[in-house]
């Protein structure tokens, strides 16, 4: 199949889920054509029968925004056209799949029928879907899809109380690939960052209010009052400047390394002893799992699809949102006891092998498959 994947270009989950989804087919002999405004964060290196076509912006003086969607659409279409596309997979609801249905209708007057799959991630439905300005329009261009997944059960039944979908929502976990993500402990990178065998935590996020990093630095300072530990954190953002100012605050800040966003992610994972993702909402938490394949238990936020993902008790720990004191006391349970810890490693890592790229991706070949049966007969 030729299939032409639109998403955003960053670091951000759907992102990266796009971006990993269109090598992994292009791996099973599909040609896969990425339409985004700048090539996506990580499509670093050259794939065979992988394409990147730029979305260029229109300036002109009457327009205080330029009109992306509307260059989007004229380029969906551009390439649809050139390079015979089969099918078209948008991930993120606004605007991907209100733009895939415009340009479904314009190819439409041009003798081409274009099946649309549209991926759900998470804050296109629970954040920028709750907004009454963009509400209408996520609906009825979720219902104007000819298939559409979600990336956590949880995710769909959020969509199917928010709005009125009358068409079936696929649940297709987020995947991460298991060779790439596995812990390969380099004895003198750890000793960089814990020169006196401290334990390490890591954080990883685009460092959003959502993601609550104020936390995972208030579970360190009270952990560091029982134990010497390190804080890795990954990722960069608009909080960034405000948890810096905190680690001064409380003094930490010798013990915490701001590493920015980093595309060896693996590597930073495969140095840590635990995890934490307290966010106040997360669809599936994608971080968690390259955690978990990498040996690294996780101590998380209870809410969305995290309890499909770490598992009470047996990969990590579940939380209520804000609750630090009960975060803090469970990584302690954890990193006192190695025994423990090392069962939890193992369980994490054979939790993450359900989300292998090998589980996953077929799934996404059977909607593509039905998609095209449907377009055919219609």
């Amino acid at each position: 199949m030729k299939i032409g994947i639109v998403c955003y270009p960053t670091y951000g989950g759907s992102g990266v889920l796009a971006t990993e989804l269109g090598i992994g087919l292009a791996s099973h002999g599909h040609q896969i054509h990425f339409i985004s405004y700048r090539r996506p964060a990580r499509l670093n290196s050259y794939y065979k029968d992988v394409y990147f076509h730029e979305v260029s912006s229109f300036k002109y003086p009457l327009f205080e925004h330029a009109p992306y969607d509307s260059s989007l659409t004229s380029k969906i279409v551009d390439v649809v056209q050139h390079e015979n596309l089969d099918l078209l997979h948008v991930h993120y609801a606004i605007p991907h799949a209100a733009v895939a249905y415009m340009a479904k209708e314009i190819l439409k007057t041009k003798g081409i029928n274009l099946p649309v799959v549209t991926t759900l991630h998470g804050t296109d439905i629970t954040l920028v879907g709750q907004d009454q300005s963009l509400a209408s329009v996520v609906e009825f261009s979720i219902n104007k899809s000819d298939a559409v997944t979600s990336v956590s059960d949880s995710l769909r039944k959020q969509t199917e109380s928010y709005f009125n979908i009358e068409k079936d929502l696929a649940v297709i976990y987020n995947f991460i690939d298991l060779d790439r993500f596995s812990r390969k402990t380099n004895w003198d990178f750890r000793k960089a960052f814990a020169p006196n065998g401290e334990k390490i935590i890591v954080h990883t996020s685009n460092f959003r209010k959502v993601k609550r990093v104020e936390d995972v630095v208030h579970v360190f300072r009270k952990l560091r009052q029982q134990m010497n530990l390190k804080l890795l954190l990954i990722g960069d953002g608009p909080e960034r400047q405000t948890i810096e100012e905190l680690c001064r605050k409380h003094c930490v800040c010798e013990d915490i390394h701001f590493l920015g966003k980093q595309d060896a992610i693996e590597e930073i994972l495969s140095l840590a002893d635990l995890f934490i993702l307290p966010s106040e909402n997360e669809s599936f938490g994608l971080s968690a799992l390259e955690a978990m394949a990498c040996q690294v238990p996780v101590i998380s936020s209870n809410i969305g699809g995290l309890p499909e993902v770490n598992i009470e008790g047996e990969t990590g720990f579940l939380c209520d949102v804000g609750d630090v004191d009960k975060m803090a006391n469970k990584a302690l349970l954890l990193l006192e006891n190695e025994e423990l810890l090392s069962t939890f490693r193992k369980n994490a890592r054979t939790k993450a092998l359900e989300f292998s790229k090998e589980n996953i991706i077929p799934q996404y070949e059977q909607i593509y498959q039905s998609c095209l049966i449907t377009s055919d007969v219609s």
